[in-house]
């Protein structure tokens, strides 16, 4: 009779202790200084200016280049300008796995980039500087016309 209450007790301690939810957080590591604050499961950024995913727990750009995906702990040098602190940056929490590219029409559509950078960043550059001697000083020619230059 003891033996049974002693087997049944365990069986519900064990019962009582598995019964309980099962919550497993799992910390990908830091993310990238130039990425926006995001859960500590976030696998992957998506950059959709330039069509591109950030690994972070490999700390790999994934890339389109030469008619395939390509990973690479740098940006391609087409890319070059391109300020990750000041482009668009979307973390991805609904996707574990190795492949985020086979999402990429759906994140393009769902996240538009600004695929301009390469002007907004030209543009961007005069900003502070001084105007030039003949900069903001009434030259009122219109685009195309010439200034005369001589005597009457």
């Amino acid at each position: 009779m003891k033996t049974k209450q002693i087997i049944v007790t365990l069986a519900l301690l064990v019962a009582a202790l598995s019964s309980g939810q099962v919550s497993i957080n799992v910390n990908i590591g830091p993310p990238p200084i130039w990425a926006p604050a995001a859960p500590s499961t976030v696998e992957y950024y998506y950059l959709p200016d330039i069509g591109v995913y950030y690994d972070v727990p490999a700390r790999t750009y994934i890339y389109f280049g030469n008619g395939a995906w390509r990973r690479s702990t740098v940006l391609p040098s087409r890319y070059r300008g391109y300020n990750l602190a000041q482009g668009h940056t979307i973390y991805l929490n609904d996707y574990h796995g190795r492949t985020p590219y086979a999402y990429n029409q759906e994140h393009k559509l769902k996240y538009k980039g600004d695929y301009r950078w390469k002007e907004i960043e030209h543009d961007n550059s005069n900003r502070g500087r001084k105007p030039g001697r003949n900069e903001g000083k009434g030259n009122r020619n219109r685009p195309g016309e010439r200034k005369e230059h001589g005597r009457k």
